[in-house]
C-alpha cells in the first residue's frame, strides 16, 4: 500500500486529469463551504499542497503539511510534529485511504487538536461505481492503488476516539470515465443521485468534531423518608393569624 508521501503526489498528478477534474471541482466546493464555517487560530492540510483546501478558512494561521515538496510543514502523516491539544481544524484530503497504517493518523489528528476542535476527511467511497470500478479493473494508478474504506467502518474508527460526527454529504455520482465530455454528459446524476441513491456517490466527506467528556457534578440519592425523620417539619406562620395571647405576628 502506498505512504503518505507517494500518495500525495499521485493525487495531486491524478487531480489534473480529466476524471480528477471532475472530482476536484465537488471536494472544493464542499470544503470552501464547510471551512468557512469553523473558526480558530490554527489550521493544517495533510497532503495535497497544490490544491488549497483552506482558501475560504477564516482561520489566520492555515498551512499544508506532508513529506513532499510544497508543503508549509514536512511531516509524515503518523507522527505529526505538533503539541497535543494545539490545533483548531484538521482537513485531510484523501489521505487514509493511501496511507499504510489509517488509524494511527487518526489518532494522532485526535491528539493536535483542541477540544472542540474539527476533523474534516474526504474518502473514496467502495460502495459506488467508483468503488466497482476498482474491484473489477486493475487496481493500479490513482486512486485506484488505495485502499477504499467504508463509512460505517469510517464512522466506527471516529467514534472510538471520541469524535462525534456533525456533518457529511456525498458527491461524484458519474461513472469514472475518463472523458470529460461523457462526465458532463453525466450531470444530471448529481442532483438525482443527492435525492435517490445519496449513498452511492463516488466520494464522502465527513466533518467531525473532537469531543471531551466534562466534569459532572454527581447528587446524592436521598432517601427522603429518612430525610423527614430527621429534620423535623418548620411550622409555616401565616400573616394575620392571632396566638392564643392575642398578639399578631
Amino acid at each position: 500500500m502506498p505512504n503518505c508521501k507517494v500518495s500525495a503526489q499521485g493525487l495531486s498528478e491524478w487531480f489534473a486529469s480529466e476524471p480528477g477534474a471532475y472530482v476536484l471541482k465537488r471536494e472544493q466546493e464542499y470544503f470552501d463551504r464547510t471551512v468557512a464555517d469553523i473558526f480558530g487560530f490554527y489550521a493544517v492540510q495533510l497532503g495535497v499542497p497544490e490544491q488549497d483546501f483552506l482558501r475560504n478558512s477564516r482561520i489566520p494561521h492555515r498551512f499544508s503539511g506532508g513529506n513532499q515538496p510544497g508543503n508549509s510543514v514536512r511531516l509524515v502523516c503518523p507522527e505529526l510534529p505538533f503539541d497535543s491539544d494545539s490545533l483548531d481544524l484538521v482537513l485531510m484530503p484523501h489521505v487514509l485511504e493511501f496511507a499504510e497504517h489509517p488509524h494511527q493518523i487518526i489518532r494522532e489528528v485526535e491528539r493536535v487538536l483542541m477540544p472542540e476542535g474539527s476533523l474534516i476527511i474526504s474518502g473514496f467511497n467502495p460502495f459506488s461505481l467508483w468503488g466497482l470500478r476498482r474491484v473489477l479493473g486493475r487496481k493500479q494508478g490513482y486512486p485506484w492503488c488505495g485502499q477504499f474504506i467504508t463509512l460505517p467502518r469510517m464512522k466506527d474508527w471516529l467514534a472510538l476516539l471520541g469524535f462525534e460526527v456533525v456533518g457529511g454529504r456525498f458527491a461524484a455520482y458519474a461513472p469514472p470515465f475518463h472523458h470529460s465530455q461523457w462526465l458532463d454528459r453525466c450531470g444530471f446524476m448529481e442532483k438525482a443521485g443527492d435525492r435517490w441513491w445519496a449513498v452511492s456517490g463516488g466520494v464522502y466527506f465527513l466533518h467531525a468534531i473532537k469531543r471531551v467528556p466534562g466534569m459532572r457534578l454527581l447528587k446524592p440519592n436521598w432517601n427522603k423518608r429518612l430525610v423527614r425523620n430527621l429534620i423535623p417539619a418548620t411550622p409555616k406562620l401565616h400573616r394575620g393569624t392571632s396566638h392564643k395571647n392575642g398578639q399578631d405576628d
